[in-house]
């Protein structure tokens, strides 16, 4: 990574983008990958694992409200909720928004992430680390799925699952239907799963790709998009049920009782409709 200047693939050498550095205050090679954390001009602080971008101070909180939001407010009283990946704490803050939750674990690989998250972005978690009802397991993701006897209400996978390489392959799938039909067998009935599914304008190829095998795994699937400038412009999202459904409408009762700030009416419905840019 430069040193001056931060450049992260959007489509891999096909499309890349770049910002100024300020400072730069992290770098760790951990046993899984290399942490990076910039401090930049247009994005405020920056986290890249393997130089991918996986959130900016900037919009971090359009990504995370998003992906735990949409779905968790079309269940009714959600009690419980399994975040796969996400050592940023991101998704732990929004899910702990709720108070009817008791109990939610974090299967997260890579300590490092936990750790160098807490110590540069801890606006990120808010406190979601010491919340009593967040049990964190640093451990393979699969390996705790094969095993926990726990029904959940919300299973977040929040792990970049397909990119393309630079030759214009995909990089190997890391979440497999073997994964997605073990998260099944751990959902409530009412339960829903979700991902983040890359550009949809730029890398269509990967939402694609999730759709089609959670359509072999789930009875119910959809998918939504968000606005992410630092994604590309967009981020989507594809999540799965075994019979619940994520709403298409804004649910405002829902979302008058916690707080956000980028999930609105006119985003939240703007997300829920084809991505309209008079392309063929």
């Amino acid at each position: 990574m430069n040193t001056q200047t931060l450049t992260v693939p959007i489509r891999s050498d096909k499309l890349t983008l770049s910002a100024q550095i300020k400072s730069h205050l992290c770098h760790r090679k951990s046993q899984f990958q290399t942490i990076d954390i910039v401090d930049t001009e247009a994005f405020g602080r920056v986290l890249t694992l393997d130089g991918h971008i996986q959130l900016t101070e900037l919009d971090e909180r359009a990504y995370h409200e998003f992906l735990v939001q949409v779905p968790l407010l079309s269940i009714p009283d959600p009690q419980s909720a399994l975040v796969v990946g996400g050592g940023d704490g991101g998704v732990l803050r929004e899910i702990c928004k709720h108070k009817s939750i008791r109990h939610i674990d974090m299967a997260e690989i890579d300590e490092a992430v936990v750790e160098e998250s807490k110590r540069h972005l801890p606006f990120v978690s808010d406190g979601a680390f010491d919340d009593p009802r967040v049990h964190l397991h640093i451990t393979d993701a699969f390996a705790f799925l094969k095993n926990v006897d726990r029904k959940y209400d919300l299973i977040v996978a929040d792990s970049t699952d397909v990119y393309e390489e630079d030759d214009g392959g995909l990089s190997e799938q890391l979440f497999t239907s073997e994964f997605y039909t073990d998260c099944l067998r751990a959902l409530s009935p009412r339960g829903v799963v979700v991902t983040q599914a890359d550009n949809i304008l730029f890398c269509p190829y990967s939402l694609e790709h999730i759709s089609a095998m959670f359509g072999e795994v789930f009875e119910n699937t959809g998918s939504y998009f968000a606005v992410i400038p630092s994604f590309g412009g967009f981020s989507g999202y594809c999540w799965g049920s075994a019979g619940a459904k994520v709403n298409a409408k804004f649910p405002r009762e829902g979302a008058q009782r916690i707080s956000l700030s980028a999930l609105t009416k006119a985003s939240y419905e703007y997300g829920m409709e084809r991505l309209a840019l008079g392309l063929t």
